[in-house]
C-alpha cells in the first residue's frame, strides 16, 4: 500500500511528550498526504502562561480550555468527513495532563471530577470517532529536554526538570496501555524531517502498512 492508497477520510493523531516534534510531524504528514492539519490552539490560549507560573490555580482552567478546543476540532473533523492529522490527542489531555495534576494535588478533586464528567459527555457524542492510528513520538529524556531547551520558550525553560521527568514517565506508562486505536511508535532520533524530507515517506509507509493490516483484519 502506497501513501496515495491511504483512505482520504483517515484521521491520524500525533502524540508525544512536549518537545518531541508533534507539530513538525503533523505538518509533514498532512502536506504529504494532502490532509488538513489540526493544531493545538496555543497562541490564543489565555491560560497557558498563567498555568506555568501557578499550576494549582490554573490547571483546571487550562484543561477545560483544551477540552473545549478539541471538541470543536473533533466536530469539524467529523463534519468534513476526515482527512486530518491532529497535533496531540484528547487522550493525552485526559490520561496524562489532567490526571497528573489531580494526582499531584495541583488540581482540586472536585474540579477533576467535573473535568472527567465533561469529557465523558463529549465522547458519547458522534463527534469522537477513534483515530485510524496514533503516531507516537518517543525518545530519551535527555533528547526531549535538549529539544525543550533548544526551542527556547520561556514558560517551558522556567519549569522545573522534575515536572518534565514526571510527565515523561507518565507518557511511557500511558502509551504502554493505550488501546483506543493502533499505535505506530517512532523514535525521534531515527529521523529528521527538517533535514531529510524523504524521511516522511518512510514513515508513511509504516502507517500504510498498519492501515492495510487493520483493513485486512476487519477492524
Amino acid at each position: 500500500m502506497k501513501s496515495h492508497e491511504i483512505p482520504m477520510n483517515s484521521v491520524f493523531a500525533v502524540a508525544g511528550m512536549v518537545g518531541a516534534g508533534k507539530s513538525t510531524m503533523t505538518q509533514a504528514l498532512a502536506s504529504r498526504l494532502g490532509f488538513q492539519a489540526s493544531f493545538e490552539n496555543v497562541a490564543e490560549n489565555p491560560y497557558l502562561e498563567r498555568f506555568y507560573s501557578d499550576f494549582e490555580r490554573w490547571s483546571f482552567h487550562l484543561q477545560i480550555f483544551f477540552l473545549a478546543e478539541r471538541f470543536k476540532e473533533q466536530k469539524r473533523i467529523f463534519e468534513d468527513g476526515g482527512g486530518f492529522v491532529q497535533d496531540r490527542s484528547i487522550y493525552e489531555d485526559v490520561g496524562i495532563f489532567a490526571k497528573m495534576h489531580a494526582d499531584e494535588g495541583t488540581m482540586d478533586p472536585v474540579d477533576y471530577a467535573t473535568y472527567l464528567e465533561l469529557y465523558d459527555a463529549m465522547v458519547m457524542t458522534p463527534y469522537f470517532p477513534h483515530p485510524d492510528a496514533l503516531i507516537y513520538l518517543e525518545g530519551s529524556l535527555v533528547s526531549i529536554l535538549e529539544r525543550i531547551e533548544k526551542r527556547g520558550r520561556d514558560m517551558e525553560l522556567q519549569t522545573s526538570r522534575s515536572y518534565w521527568e514526571e510527565m515523561y514517565h507518565r507518557y511511557e506508562s500511558w502509551i504502554s496501555t493505550f488501546t483506543a486505536c493502533p499505535v505506530i511508535r517512532l523514535n525521534i532520533e531515527n529521523y529528521d524531517l527538517l533535514e531529510n524530507e524523504q524521511d516522511i515517506d518512510l514513515i508513511i509507509e509504516r502507517i500504510a502498512a498498519v492501515i492495510k493490516k487493520e483493513t485486512a483484519s476487519g477492524n
